[in-house]
């Protein structure tokens, strides 16, 4: 996989969770409760969080995606 096209995937994805987050505040705002518009863009939120991580999950155990260690103290 090409360093670009994991990044464009990754960086969808969370362009997808965030305009998720922002349409169950608008219908949180505008609807008043009367519709469930808010529930479902929430619980779309959820779901591409969730396939988000173990899409990542799956990446680093696949060798794909290279943790870069930052925290880790140096060996030796």
């Amino acid at each position: 996989m090409g360093g670009s096209f994991k990044a464009l995937l990754i960086g969808g994805f969370l362009l997808l969770i965030v305009w998720h987050l922002g349409a169950g505040l608008y219908y949180m705002l505008v609807d008043k409760g009367s519709s469930k518009r808010t529930v479902n863009a929430l619980t779309w939120r959820i779901g591409l969080s969730i396939l988000l991580v173990l899409l990542l999950l799956l990446g680093i155990h696949l060798g794909w995606i290279t943790p870069h260690g930052v925290g880790q103290t140096p060996a030796g």
